[in-house]
């Protein structure tokens, strides 16, 4: 990449925002749901803000995989490969497939389970935020196989310890970002 990396983190957030066009994260512009992971996966470098603003792209619009890796190298492509959900007839199989697929990332391209740590981050904010219990108790209930999946030691630490902090309020204890 010969920009600067700030012009391809604002060209990746501009792609997505075209690529998913009105589309609402519940009630909200698609833009703060893809902001707040950016944010949460900043710490990580800039190509993970850059895969964070690219993450539901190929799952959720008619982008397909070779624009992403003519765009933005195959590093982005690959870990964006890795965060689309895996085709099935319902939640339970797609998590199911796709969680196989992270539990094998290798190391070269573990950028993308950090991503997929803020997008879930992310995702768990947002339903202590607006309330949404009943989203809340899913992710809740998938997050026994989800740590097993994406998590890796000395990762992320401060995204799974969030993460942990809310599943164990979602159990009844207090929740305190």
């Amino acid at each position: 990449m010969s920009r600067r990396p700030d012009a391809w983190i604002r060209e990746a957030r501009e792609f997505a925002l075209a690529a998913h066009g009105g589309q609402k994260y519940g009630t909200h512009p698609y833009s703060v749901h893809l902001d707040a992971v950016a944010g949460l996966a900043g710490d990580y470098g800039e190509t993970a803000q850059i895969v964070a603003y690219l993450h539901d792209v190929l799952e959720d619009t008619p982008v397909e995989l070779r624009e992403i890796e003519d765009k933005f190298g195959k590093q982005v492509a690959d870990c964006v490969l890795i965060l689309t959900d895996e085709p099935g007839e319902n939640r339970q199989e797609r998590k199911r497939k796709t969680y196989a697929k992270m539990g094998a990332v290798p190391a070269a391209l573990e950028l993308a389970l950090i991503v997929k740590a803020a997008d879930r981050l992310a995702n768990m904010r947002a339903c202590v935020a607006d309330a949404n219990h009943e989203k809340l108790q899913t992710y809740k209930d998938e997050h026994p196989s989800f740590r097993r999946a994406a998590h890796r030691e000395d990762l992320c630490p401060p995204l799974w310890s969030e993460m942990d902090r809310i599943v164990a309020s979602a159990l009844g204890a207090t929740y305190k970002r």
